[in-house]
C-alpha cells in the first residue's frame, strides 16, 4: 500500500496555510514581493516569516514584537556611536553656546561646515569607547542624562535671539521660579467632602477612564476596596498599618478622580460656560480635599517598603503635576522610583505575582514621569530608575485594572506604546544633545544619527493599533478646534509625541542652517554657481567635489553646481521635516485630558521651545519659505489653550506657564513683524 492510498485510522494532520506576506510588511501595510527572505526584510535586517504558517498573535503579540524591534535597532545604532569624549575627527573650534541665560558672553554661532560634508555621511564609522560601567550601561537603557541641550531654556540661549532683548528681559530661571513659590497651606483639622455613593462612583469611574488608562496600576480590586472606604467614612482608623495605607490609597485615588473631572472634556477648547466652570471648581476644590487629607496620612507610604507604599507616592507625584508643581511632583516621582528601585532589588517573601506586576508598573510610569520633567530641567538629580530599564519586563497580562477587556487590554497597548515613544525619545536627546557627546553640533556625525531614529519613529508609528493610529496633515483654519486625523483623544496625545519627536530629531540640520556662515555661504555659492563663477569661492562651499552625478547639466550648469544643488536640496528638506513637525505639534494641540492633568508645565515649555525655533528660522529668506502662513495663527492659538487650561484647573496660577505664555507672545509679536516687514535695521538679520 503507498502513502498516498493509506487511508488507516489516525490523528488527522492539520493543513498548514502559508501567509501572503510576512509579518513585518503585513505590519508596516507594504507589498511583499514573496523571497525568502523578503526584500523589506532584508533591508531592515529583520526575520522573515513569509511562506511560513500564518501567525494567528493578537494585537498585544504584534505591538510587543514591534517595540522590541524597534529597541534591537537602537542597540545597534547605539554600538555605532562613540558614547565618550574621544570622537574620531571632532573639531575642538567648535564654540559651545553660554550655560548663563540672558548672557551673551562666550555665545557664539553654531559650528559650521559644508553641504558636501552633510550629503557623504550616510553611515557611521565610530566606535564607542566603554570606559567604565556608566558608558555601558548607557549602550543598555534608554537614558536621559542630566545637562542635555535640547531645553527651551537652551534654545533661548541661541545667539539668534540676541535681536529680540524682550525674549530674555526679567527672564527667571525655571527652578527659581518654582523654587520660590509659597508651599500649600493645608488646613489643621481634617475637613472630608460628603458626597452620595453615585459621587463616588462617578469619580472612581472617571479615574479609571483616565488616569488608570494612561498609568494602569491601580487593580480593579483596588478601586472596589477604595469605594468601600470611601462610602464608609473610615478614614481615621490608623491602628493597623495595612489599613492606613489603603486609606491613603483610596484619598489619593479620589482625588485623582476628581482631578480628572476637572480636566475632561476640553478637546474642543477651554472657553467654558459658567455652570461648567462652576462644577469644575467644585471638583478641584473637592480634590484638593482629598489630597490635603491624604498628605497628613503619608508618613505610612515612608515608612512602608511595599508596592502600595510606592503606589501612593507616585499618585502624590500625579496631583502635584495636575496643581503644576514640577519640583514638588519630580521629589515623589524620585521617592517612588527608590521604593520600586528597591523592591525590585529585594522582593519580599510575601509578595504575590499582583505585587510584583504592580510595582513594575509604577516603575515605567515613573520612568515616563522623570523623563518628561528631565526634558525641560536638565539638572534634576537622577533617580536612577533608567539605568535598569532594559532589564525589567514590560507590562504583562493577568492584572486587571479596568471593568471591560477591551477597555483593559486598549489601556496596556497605550502604555506600551507611550513607554517605547519615551524610550526612543531619551535615545534621541541623549545620541543628540548630551553635554559633551551630542552630534548635534557635529555635521560628519548627525546626518547618518538623524537618518537612523528617524526610520525608528517611522517603526514606532507602523506598530501603533488601530485605535491610536493618526495622519500628519495641515487641519483646515475653519476645523480650529475640531481634531482630525485621529480616532481617539489618545490617538491625538500619542501624535503630539511622535511630533515632538520628529522635530528634535530633525533639529541639527536646522541649527546647522541657521549658523550664520551656512546661511551666508549656502546662498552665496549657489548664485555664483549658477552663472559658472565658482573658482573662487571660499568658505564652507569650497569642498564641494568637482564631479557630480546629476544628468542634464546645460551650458550654463557646472558638474560642481549640481552636486551643490542637490545637496542644498536635500538639507533644505531635512530642514523642512524639522518646521513642519515644530509647526504642527503647535496647530494639533488639543486640550488631551492627559496634556492639561499632568503635562500643562511641560507642554508650556515645549510650546514656548518650538515657537523659538520658528521664530529663529523665519529670519533667513531661505528657511522662511520653507513655513507656511499657518505660523501667523500659533501664537494666539498657544496662548488661548494655556491661559484656558490655567483658568480651568483653578489658582494658585504657575508662574513657569505664564512665563512660557509671555515667551510665546513675543514670538508670535517678533514673527508678525518679519512676515510684514517691520523688522527694522536694528534686528541685524543674519544674512547680513
Amino acid at each position: 500500500m503507498t502513502m498516498e492510498n493509506d487511508t488507516s485510522s489516525g490523528p488527522s494532520r492539520k493543513r498548514l496555510r502559508t501567509s501572503h506576506a510576512c509579518d513585518l510588511c503585513r505590519s508596516r501595510k507594504i507589498r511583499c514581493d514573496g523571497s525568502t527572505p523578503c526584500t523589506a526584510c532584508v533591508s531592515t535586517k529583520s526575520d522573515c516569516t513569509y511562506g511560513s504558517e500564518a501567525n494567528s498573535r493578537g494585537k498585544s503579540d504584534l505591538i510587543l514584537e514591534g517595540v522590541s524591534r524597534v529597541e534591537k535597532y537602537l542597540h545597534e545604532l547605539n554600538a555605532n556611536i562613540a558614547t565618550s569624549s574621544y570622537f574620531v575627527n571632532r573639531r575642538s573650534s567648535q564654540p559651545v553656546l553660554s550655560p548663563a541665560v540672558g548672557s551673551s558672553a562666550g555665545r557664539g554661532s553654531f559650528s559650521g561646515g559644508s553641504l558636501s560634508d552633510l550629503h557623504n555621511t550616510t553611515h557611521l564609522s565610530l566606535r564607542p569607547h566603554l570606559d567604565g560601567p556608566q558608558n555601558d550601561n548607557n549602550l543598555e537603557n534608554a537614558v536621559l542624562e542630566s545637562r542635555h541641550t535640547s531645553t527651551t531654556e537652551s534654545i533661548l540661549q541661541w545667539p539668534h535671539f540676541d535681536v529680540f532683548p524682550t525674549l530674555r528681559n526679567d527672564y527667571t530661571s525655571i527652578f527659581h521660579l518654582e523654587q520660590s513659590r509659597p508651599r500649600i497651606k493645608t488646613k489643621t483639622t481634617n475637613l472630608y467632602p460628603y458626597i452620595t455613593e453615585e459621587d463616588v462612583d462617578g469619580i472612581l469611574g472617571t479615574f479609571e477612564h483616565a488616569v488608570n488608562f494612561w498609568y494602569p496600576t491601580t487593580s480593579q480590586d483596588q478601586l472596589q476596596n477604595a469605594r468601600m472606604i470611601i462610602a464608609n467614612g473610615n478614614f481615621d482608623d490608623d491602628d493597623d498599618d495595612d489599613d492606613g495605607l489603603d486609606v491613603c490609597l483610596a484619598l489619593l485615588t479620589m482625588a485623582l478622580g476628581c482631578a480628572s473631572k476637572v480636566t475632561a472634556g476640553l478637546v474642543e477648547g477651554a472657553t467654558l460656560p459658567g455652570s461648567d466652570q462652576r462644577r469644575r471648581v467644585t471638583y478641584r476644590a473637592t480634590g484638593d480635599m482629598y489630597f490635603e487629607s491624604a498628605l497628613k496620612k503619608l508618613y505610612v507610604s515612608h515608612m512602608d517598603v511595599n508596592s502600595v507604599a510606592a503606589q501612593c507616592l507616585f499618585f502624590v507625584a500625579l496631583y502635584f503635576a495636575f496643581l503644576r508643581r514640577p519640583l514638588q511632583a519630580w521629589e515623589y516621582i524620585s521617592a517612588a522610583a527608590a521604593k520600586c528601585l528597591l523592591l525590585l532589588s529585594y522582593s519580599p517573601r510575601d509578595s504575590t505575582s499582583e505585587d510584583q506586576e504592580r510595582i513594575r508598573r509604577i516603575f515605567w510610569s515613573c520612568y515616563i514621569l522623570e523623563s518628561d520633567y528631565l526634558a525641560e530641567l536638565s539638572n534634576l538629580p537622577l533617580s536612577g530608575i533608567a539605568r535598569i530599564e532594559s532589564s525589567v519586563p514590560l507590562p504583562g497580562a493577568g492584572y486587571s485594572t479596568h471593568s471591560t477587556h477591551q477597555e483593559e487590554e486598549q489601556s496596556s497597548l497605550y502604555f506600551l506604546a507611550c513607554i517605547s515613544m519615551r524610550r526612543l525619545l531619551n535615545r534621541v536627546h541623549q545620541l543628540l544633545y548630551a553635554s559633551g557627546t551630542g552630534a548635534s553640533l557635529d555635521d560628519k556625525r548627525f546626518p547618518g544619527i538623524v537618518k537612523e531614529l528617524d526610520h525608528q519613529l517611522e517603526e514606532w508609528r507602523s506598530v501603533l493599533p488601530e485605535t491610536f493610529a493618526f495622519e500628519v496633515e495641515w487641519s483646515a483654519p475653519a476645523a480650529e478646534y475640531k481634531i482630525t486625523g485621529v480616532k481617539t483623544e489618545h490617538g491625538g496625545f500619542l501624535r503630539q509625541r511622535y511630533l515632538t519627536c520628529r522635530s528634535v530629531i530633525y533639529r541639527p540640520y536646522l541649527m546647522w542652517m541657521l549658523s550664520s556662515a551656512n546661511a551666508g555661504s549656502c546662498l552665496e555659492a549657489s548664485s555664483s554657481a549658477a552663472t559658472g563663477g565658482f573658482g573662487g569661492v571660499q568658505g564652507p562651499l569650497a569642498s564641494v567635489p568637482a564631479s557630480s552625478t546629476a544628468v542634464g547639466m546645460n551650458s550654463t550648469t557646472t558638474p560642481s553646481s549640481m552636486n551643490i544643488k542637490l545637496v542644498e536640496r536635500e538639507v533644505l528638506a531635512n530642514c523642512k521635516a524639522c518646521l513642519d513637525a515644530c509647526l504642527l505639534h503647535i496647530l494639533n494641540l488639543r486640550g488631551f485630558s492627559q496634556t492639561v492633568l499632568v503635562d500643562t508645565w511641560i507642554c508650556s515649555l515645549s510650546m514656548a521651545g518650538a515657537m523659538l525655533v520658528l521664530l529663529a528660522a523665519c529670519r533667513i529668506p531661505s528657511l522662511k519659505t520653507l513655513i507656511g502662513p499657518e505660523i501667523l495663527q500659533a501664537g494666539s492659538h498657544l496662548r488661548e489653550l494655556l491661559v484656558g487650561w490655567q483658568k480651568v484647573q483653578g489658582e494658585p496660577r504657575s508662574p513657569s506657564v505664564d512665563q512660557s505664555v509671555h515667551i510665546i507672545h513675543e514670538a508670535e509679536k517678533f514673527t508678525r513683524q518679519v512676515y510684514a516687514g517691520e523688522e527694522g535695521e536694528g534686528a541685524g538679520r543674519l544674512e547680513e
